[in-house]
């Protein structure tokens, strides 16, 4: 509709700078446009002639971006490889002021469109979802932000969470989170280099341990969802995907992992498998934190295989999925042994338990028990509980006053209560907590019987009193029966 139903176009907006207009005036009344200079005035003979003060609007020159910045209208070289464009990437709110203006001048020009797809992204607007503005003071200057949290950091937060045409607000907490993630990127990738000895080619072991059968399954397919993503012009998403797992995967299991394979000098080392999953990683993750994974792929060159050893990361292949490298079994037991871990630190979490102090527990695993009992070391390590029974078989019994059971995907994890904490001690504090609870309990009801509190307080206020009453019966509810 954007082109079937195209308008008059405001010719001049009196601005400073631009296209003069080509129109000149004779004293005789006569407008002459034309493409050169006249001189001569066609109906008088004139001389006197005044070319129009003003300047065509910014569209107008705007409009000839798609071939004007090729070299037209010289026939170069860059026009014919790079004109018509594939895609055009802009803002929904300039369709008409610049995508049409564009289509326009190429079929005029060109006589071809200039490009075939357009990606509309939305507008950044601040933490609060308002459209920054001078006259609000909530615009976000980049030069600072660069400053205080870097220019990849403010290039992951703005395109974080971004769909197709949607506005994406953009505040200091986002700000940090990608500062932060830039930084887990960096220690990372360092405790990576710091630890792959000789810069040599690193060739992988024929029989892969379970974790790098893992981590090298998970790569191909976050390769594959990134890619399909990207083709889809789903970048906000393919970067969550990707963060995910570079954080969630990658950097908390698997260099974890990693970690007690070095340490211990285990027979196959995991160093090839680091290297190969780094690479992918910063290829990946280039397009949005350019300046990072170009610092570190230097550092990481050396190890590379001889194809990419010289390669700077802007023109090295982009990773490509190899599906046979998917491997469901390691996935589905790796799967278990997070799961357990992941269940373990939550509890520690949960009772307060002190970094010092180990807990113990017993793991009925059914038929997975004589795979995870492999992984002994590495649950007691990553959970900080010594001993750990791995053990065939389940355990139908509930939670009690003296033992936690969870119950995973299969699996049973059961925890004596007496190694996180003194029971004795433990009694009391929960029914402290349960008495202060109690307290509060009384006064939201209270405030929440309250006519005058429910007619003059605003809706939002009500509904966030009501949740947090309903949590803490809920808390109370619980702590009265573990």
């Amino acid at each position: 509709n954007w082109m079937e139903n195209i308008r008059d176009w405001c010719i001049s907006r009196q601005l400073w700078w631009g296209h003069r207009i080509p129109v000149w005036y004779c004293p005789c009344g006569e407008m002459i446009v034309a493409k050169v200079d006249p001189t001569v005035c066609p109906k008088c003979g004139g001389t006197e002639l005044e070319q129009d003060p003003d300047v065509l609007d910014t569209w107008f020159s705007s409009g000839l971006w798609p071939h004007s910045t090729l070299g037209w209208p010289d026939q170069t070289e860059d026009l014919k490889r790079f004109y018509p464009g594939t895609v055009m990437e802009t803002a929904y709110d300039i369709i008409f002021f610049w995508v049409a203006r564009m289509i326009v001048m190429g079929m005029e020009d060109m006589n071809e469109v200039p490009f075939r797809t357009v990606y509309l992204h939305g507008l950044i607007r601040d933490d609060k979802g308002e459209k920054m503005s001078k006259t609000k003071g909530n615009v976000i200057d980049p030069l600072k932000v660069i400053d205080q949290y870097g220019t990849d950091a403010l290039r992951f937060a703005v395109t974080f969470g971004t769909s197709p045409g949607n506005d994406s607000k953009l505040g200091q907490t986002k700000l940090e989170a990608a500062r932060n993630f830039a930084n887990k990127l960096w220690n990372a990738s360092r405790f990576v280099i710091m630890n792959l000895g000789e810069a040599k080619e690193l060739t992988p072991e024929a029989e892969l341990p379970l974790e790098d059968r893992w981590i090298i399954s998970r790569m191909n397919r976050v390769t594959a969802d990134v890619t399909r993503l990207m083709e889809e012009f789903q970048f906000g998403e393919a970067q969550r995907v990707l963060q995910d797992f570079i954080w969630g995967e990658f950097c908390d299991w698997y260099i974890e992992l990693a970690k007690v394979r070095l340490r211990d000098e285990a027979s196959v080392s995991p160093r090839p498998v680091l290297v190969r999953v780094l690479s992918s990683i910063l290829r990946l993750l280039h397009p949005y934190m350019p300046f990072i994974t170009e610092e570190l792929w230097s550092y990481l060159r050396p190890y590379l295989p001889e194809s990419l050893r010289e390669t700077d990361i802007i023109v090295a292949p982009y990773p490509a999925a190899d599906k046979t490298c998917f491997d469901e079994q390691a996935e589905s037991v790796m799967g278990s042994l997070v799961e357990i871990v992941r269940s373990l630190r939550n509890l520690r979490a949960e009772h307060n338990v002190e970094i010092s102090r180990y807990i113990q527990a017993n793991i009925y695993a059914g038929d997975m028990a004589s795979v995870l009992g492999n992984y002994l070391g590495a649950v007691e390590t990553l959970s900080r509980a010594r001993p750990v029974n791995i053990l065939p078989g389940h355990y139908s019994g509930a939670s009690t006053a003296t033992e936690v059971v969870l119950v995973l995907n299969g699996i049973e994890v059961v925890v004596p209560m007496s190694t996180m904490v003194d029971l004795e001690v433990e009694a009391k504090r929960v029914k402290a907590e349960i008495s202060e609870l109690e307290i509060q309990i009384e006064r939201l009801s209270t405030r929440l019987s309250d006519e005058q509190f429910l007619a003059k307080a605003p809706q939002a206020v009500v509904d966030k009193e009501r949740i947090k009453l309903e949590g803490y019966i809920e808390k109370v509810s619980r702590l009265k029966s573990a």
